[in-house]
């Protein structure tokens, strides 16, 4: 049985699940600490919220996620630290996030500062899988809680 596999085992019988499906893993990469500090934000609460190019989503012929899906969330060494459930999806124009949601997502310090540095992702995003960055490039925004750790 592998690490997640008995992690996951452990969160089915510490919240009385039996049934429940794992819905896919999130693996911070080894690409260095701030992969790290974003995980110890979800773990602190900080963090709620996350936006992925919908582009990626297209490119890898994925679904988006769905509200109610649980997902497997593993640090930088491969070691499962939590379950969050996703509580909401949506898509959105980079140009219509407000702070409301930018907030949620729990690393800028204002609107701009996010549009700053998300505009830096997007840019290296839409190279990597070949999709035009524009002010309407649109955005998967997820809201979801962690509930075990």
């Amino acid at each position: 049985m592998t690490a997640a596999d008995s992690y996951w085992q452990q969160f089915l019988r510490a919240t009385g699940r039996t049934d429940e499906k794992c819905a896919g893993d999130v693996q911070f990469s080894t690409d260095g600490f701030a992969d790290d500090a974003r995980l110890a934000l979800i773990l602190a609460g900080k963090k709620t919220a996350a936006f992925s190019p919908f582009a990626t989503f297209a490119a890898d012929n994925e679904p988006l996620p769905a509200a109610g899906e649980l997902y497997l969330l593993f640090d930088r060494a491969g070691t499962p630290r939590c379950v969050i459930e996703i509580e909401s999806v949506a898509v959105v124009p980079f140009d219509a996030v407000t702070w409301d949601m930018a907030r949620q997502e729990g690393e800028a310090t204002d609107l701009n500062d996010w549009h700053g540095s998300f505009s830096e992702f997007l840019q290296e995003e839409s190279e990597s899988v070949g999709f035009p960055f524009t002010p309407d490039t649109r955005l998967v925004f997820q809201t979801f809680r962690v509930i075990y750790v």
